[in-house]
């Protein structure tokens, strides 16, 4: 496997290319991608943790689901606004073209399989519909199971072991701590937990620790999610489907996750068809689904895109996993500070005032499912800023 990193053989103009996702985004390809010339690329890329924002030519349009990350800051971005349970259909339907498809790789095993490492995410719902693979095989990235492509599936593979992009995030506050605190008893013994990035989450998932056999089915995973697996609390004992097992699209966080990962077999990366799909979701039992969002308004709307017209971030998988958490008889949970309740969004509505269950601020818990605008509108003035 030579170390190539000219793209040009293998794009042709107009071409749609699909790059992997967070961690798994493989930078290398990236820059080459951007000094490839090949004019009219339309590349769809996902919330990346590098800035590109000064290396995009002019030719290359960016489309994304969302300004998360750094991608938020690349002049020009297109961000299309979509549940993430949508993509693999608009791959197939070609609404996100997936001509070529980068990804990040581990060496093949005895079996010619490559695993995908970091994030199985929607590319495994790209490459079904792509012309070229292009892979940079990482020997540093860990082999988790559940996603994994034949070697001989690889268009063209590049060597390049480099250091998995860790993402840090800031330790929580007293205001995260408060709102973990109201959280925390929604949860129950054997309850089945979605959760996303950030402090947030991570003080969520620290008020846990008195519970039991957890489980967990979510887009991604953090090294929160690892203290609680560590600490005996995700268990996934009681899961009805996938007993046992921590299922997630990606893993999210430091190399101290990557490592506890690598090559255990009660962690495995599925991808977006198997992880936000409704079908799947009614059968992971009871399922609490922890969500934030820039703002909530007093209709019960939530905003999880953008401020001002500026992107900063994205639907998602929210309404998914919140329709499916109240279907499954759980708890649709969105968490954010008492000061981003507001009168009204300062961006589109992400997700509509129907779906959302349960807000919870520093302040305490507003149930709104089955209760009038009125009353609903009191409920969160009285946990607002």
């Amino acid at each position: 496997m030579a170390v190539d990193l000219d793209l040009t053989r293998w794009l042709r103009p107009g071409d749609g290319v699909v790059v992997g996702n967070l961690s798994a985004e493989p930078l290398p390809l990236v820059r080459a991608l951007w000094r490839s010339g090949v004019p009219d690329l339309e590349v769809f890329l996902g919330m990346s943790l590098h800035d590109h924002a000064a290396d995009v030519p002019d030719g290359i349009r960016v489309r994304s689901y969302g300004g998360l990350g750094r991608t938020g800051r690349i002049p020009g971005l297109e961000v299309v606004p979509t549940n993430y349970s949508a993509l693999p259909r608009a791959f197939a339907e070609g609404l996100v073209r997936a001509d070529v498809v980068l990804l990040q790789v581990t060496p093949p095993d005895a079996d010619g399989r490559c695993a995908l490492g970091v994030a199985a995410d929607y590319l495994p719902d790209a490459i079904a519909h792509a012309r070229v693979v292009i892979a940079q095989v990482n020997a540093r990235l860990p082999r988790v199971g559940g996603a994994t492509i034949p070697f001989d599936a690889i268009t063209h593979a590049i060597e390049l072991d480099e250091p998995v992009h860790e993402l840090h995030v800031p330790a929580p506050g007293e205001v995260e701590r408060a709102i973990a605190a109201h959280v925390a008893p929604l949860v129950r013994d054997g309850d089945t937990l979605q959760m996303g990035i950030g402090a947030l989450p991570d003080a969520i998932l620290a008020a846990l620790h008195d519970r039991a056999d957890l489980g967990v089915h979510s887009g991604m995973i953090t090294d929160g999610v690892l203290d609680l697996i560590e600490a005996g609390v995700v268990t996934g004992a009681r899961k009805p489907t996938d007993t046992g097992l921590t299922v997630t699209g990606a893993l999210v966080g430091t190399r101290r996750l990557f490592d506890a990962v690598d090559g255990r077999d009660d962690v495995v990366l599925r991808t977006v068809s198997a992880t936000h799909a409704a079908a799947r979701l009614g059968a992971v039992g009871r399922l609490v689904a922890l969500n934030g969002a820039l703002e909530v308004d007093l209709d019960g709307n939530a905003g999880c895109e953008s401020i001002d017209g500026r992107p900063i971030g994205a639907i998602g998988g929210q309404g998914d996993f919140l329709r499916a958490a109240v279907a499954s008889g759980g708890v649709g949970v969105v968490a954010l500070p008492a000061a981003r309740i507001v009168e009204r969004l300062h961006g589109p509505v992400s997700t509509a005032r129907a779906d959302l269950d349960v807000v919870v601020t520093e302040h305490g818990v507003a149930h709104l499912r089955g209760h009038t605008p009125t009353a609903r509108r009191r409920a969160l003035q009285e946990i607002s800023g």
